[in-house]
């Protein structure tokens, strides 16, 4: 597995991340162990989780993601670049969530003891806070680093006006910056590169997408005449609402089925072309690939180690141009 460089930084992480969110949910211990052994075994050395995982739990599941990675850790967590977030609420009181002070340092300890480590490689701040001033969140994360229990900062979704202002805030208080960006990003969800993506690219912010088969529906597996197969994100406790909201539609499975034909054409399998077409972007770091099963690692890490042909990457491009426009959006 190939190393890049992380944005602007010294450091260097695994050109795929492996998302957890599935873990302790979807998957059970034994099976996120198993996911995670696949996945080392492969060379992925990133590792993203967050302390309000797993996706779709009822709210006393709270953390059991970040605990069950902490424990497949222990001896060999010098060997990783381990990423969390705070932000969603993961108590039951009303300062338990968003990116005040308080928070960012209450969720850090416990982020911490969780995954059973002094630091984190990359502490992300999951979503904007509208009630916080962002020089709050920044003068906290600048601490954290500080202090040794962070060596960078990041976020995830937000809007490109909102990544300029952090970045503009942190250089006039002479603070540590989000160095990485983690936004929504696929074949059926282009409008990042509209704006978010170019800033990225020109400011030398590192870009970890996730999403990149739209929870699955890039993979072919699902049929627009059929409902969602159970166990998967759209039937995910909680979840499922959102990602059928996302993406269960009748143009995305329009455009899955012209995918199919493409794939099929260039001998690759539909999970392969998606993550490759991902990569192919070269403002892109290291995509997020979440997994249920230990053999569904194999698509990215062959798209990863065979990149796409310009011409196919063309042919991707014009077939899902409509999703670069507002009008895709859900």
């Amino acid at each position: 597995m190939d190393h890049v460089r992380f944005g602007r930084t010294g450091l260097r992480v695994s050109r795929l991340c492996l998302g957890t969110m599935t873990f302790g949910y979807q998957c059970d211990e034994d099976q996120s162990r198993a996911i995670l052994d696949a996945a080392a075994e492969d060379g992925i050395t990133f590792i993203d989780t967050a302390d309000a995982y797993p996706l779709g739990a009822p709210a006393e599941q709270v953390g059991r993601t970040e605990e069950i990675v902490g424990s497949w850790l222990s001896g060999r967590r010098d060997r990783f670049v381990i990423a969390t977030k705070c932000h969603y609420p993961t108590g039951p009181s009303p300062w338990d969530r968003g990116n005040s002070r308080q928070n960012i340092m209450r969720a850090i300890e416990a982020s911490l003891r969780r995954l059973r480590t002094d630091h984190v490689d990359l502490y992300q701040l999951h979503a904007w806070d509208r009630h916080t001033p962002i020089d709050e969140s920044l003068q906290a994360l600048d601490d954290l680093v500080h202090a040794g229990k962070v060596r960078y900062a990041g976020i995830s979704n937000l809007l490109a006006y909102q990544l300029a202002r952090s970045l503009g805030r942190s250089e006039v208080l002479g603070v540590a910056r989000f160095e990485s960006l983690q936004p929504r990003y696929n074949l059926l969800f282009r409008q990042p590169e509209r704006e978010l993506l170019p800033l990225c690219a020109e400011e030398q912010v590192a870009v970890i997408p996730y999403n990149p088969l739209a929870g699955g529906l890039l993979t072919g597996k699902h049929r627009a005449e059929g409902t969602p197969t159970e166990g998967t994100r759209f039937t995910l406790g909680n979840a499922a609402e959102r990602y059928t909201d996302r993406y269960w539609h009748e143009r995305e499975f329009a455009t899955v089925e012209a995918l199919r034909g493409v794939a099929d054409d260039a001998g690759r399998s539909m999970a392969e072309l998606a993550v490759g077409w991902v990569l192919a972007n070269p403002v892109i770091t290291s995509p997020i690939l979440g997994a249920s099963r230990p053999e569904q690692l194999a698509d990215a890490v062959r798209a990863a180690r065979s990149p796409l042909e310009l011409d196919l990457k063309a042919r991707l491009d014009e077939l899902t141009a409509e999703y670069r426009s507002g009008d895709a959006e859900r």
